[in-house]
């Protein structure tokens, strides 16, 4: 249980860059991704804007042929591994029944529940896709992934709502620790942008009505904040044992450190009031690395830019730090990106992994107007250049959902 587990490959695909450079380069300029949504009609909601992938070709990436049989979800995650795969160089290297595999997202092939309820409806049950239910099942990333790298050993998805990339690369984390995998292909992919997504959230009042520059309507912690915008993407890492990746050659990136995971069991859909789900979940993945509060250098919040999520997350950062809280730098990568569900966490903590790398800390943009119960430092607009060597990145969900993981600077 002592293992250091250590990433030796990361890949991204996002609406600010399909590869890892082009990612964190736009987030520490502090360049938006968002713009106005086309993946559906935007006369038909309040909701004019969204962080969509762009110029995904899914040929570039993968056999177009089976790229059919994938829903766009799937897709992303195949490309984003592929990315990983390749830095990570272990194909060939590694006994197959010693590769797992571990995605989280939130709603799988929603899009495509979406497009075949149309069908259904305007066609009959009998001209949907025979591809339909082998495409949406939430699973059907890990499957695939799988199947393309010849990995025959653990297996499984994370559907934990918004937390579930990060819950899925610290569930991966304890696989190598306890010795039941050797390399795991971990991370998260979304991709639910579609009628009956925009829908529900829209009833909910969960999306940002903002209609000027869509660069600016994702604010989170700004006073002005008023939902946030939807998006989609994918990024995976390749974790393993540090003594695995010395023993074979690889280049260990960064450390995964500590993880927590735990339940609100308070709402459907709101956090916790006095956010003690959030705060104990940061606790122990901050326990869990080791290290005390004190060790903690930043702080990559779930950030959502909705009124609620912001205020409380604030509390609980607070709840947990104290006098200490104020002196930490706080930054939301959502204020770029936008929320892309499930997939969020995995893009975060990728983030904190540049940040151990290059001692940078990315800016929350669009921060303009102060909200008296968001007073912490959530380096606003620009960013800020500081010694990182523990990041905490946070991942809270609906049904009380909440996964914290540490990252470690690689030494």
């Amino acid at each position: 249980m002592n293992k250091k587990v250590v990433v030796t490959g990361i890949g991204v695909v996002s609406c600010l860059g399909n590869n890892v450079d082009e990612f964190w380069n736009s987030l520490k300029a502090g360049k938006s991704g968002i713009r106005e949504i086309t993946q559906v009609d935007a006369d038909s909601f309040p909701c004019k804007v969204s962080g969509e992938v762009q110029n995904f070709i899914p040929s570039d990436w993968m056999n177009p042929k089976e790229a059919k049989r994938m829903a766009r979800f799937t897709q992303l995650a195949v490309a984003a591994s592929r990315s990983a795969v390749e830095e990570s160089d272990f194909i060939g290297k590694v006994d197959p029944e010693r590769i797992g595999v571990l995605i989280g997202t939130g709603s799988g092939g929603l899009p495509e529940t979406d497009q075949q309820a149309q069908i259904k409806e305007k066609k009959g049950v009998m001209r949907m896709s025979p591809f339909y239910i082998p495409s949406m099942l939430a699973n059907m990333a890990s499957a695939n992934i799988s199947r393309i790298y010849g990995a025959t050993g653990y297996n499984s998805t994370s559907i934990t709502a918004c937390a579930a990339s990060t819950q899925a690369i610290g569930e991966a984390s304890e696989l190598i620790k306890n010795n039941k995998a050797d390399i795991v292909i971990t991370g998260g992919a979304e991709s639910g942008i579609c009628e009956i997504g925009m829908g529900g959230f829209s009833t909910m009042h969960a999306l940002t009505t903002w209609e000027g520059d869509p660069s600016k309507a994702s604010r989170p912690f700004d006073a002005n904040r008023d939902g946030f915008a939807p998006a989609e993407g994918a990024g995976i890492m390749i974790l393993e044992s540090e003594e695995h990746a010395l023993n074979r050659g690889a280049s260990p990136i960064a450390e995964i450190a500590g993880f927590g995971v735990t339940s609100d069991a308070f709402h459907l859909v709101q956090p916790h009031k006095d956010g003690l789900g959030a705060t104990n979940a940061m606790m122990t993945a901050i326990r869990d690395a080791g290290i005390t509060n004190n060790d903690i250098d930043y702080i990559n919040a779930h950030g959502t830019s909705t009124p609620t999520n912001d205020r409380i997350e604030t509390l609980a950062i607070k709840n947990l730090f104290g006098d200490i809280a104020k002196d930490i730098p706080i930054s939301s990568t959502k204020s770029m990106i936008g929320h892309a569900l499930g997939a969020s966490g995995s893009l975060e903590i990728i983030a904190c992994i540049q940040s151990t790398k290059e001692n940078i800390i990315h800016p929350t943009i669009n921060q303009e107007t102060s909200d008296p119960d968001c007073d912490l430092n959530y380096v606003p607009n620009e960013m800020i250049r500081k010694e990182v060597n523990y990041a905490l990145s946070n991942s809270f969900g609906f049904g009380g959902q909440n996964a914290c993981v540490v990252v470690k600077k690689y030494l």
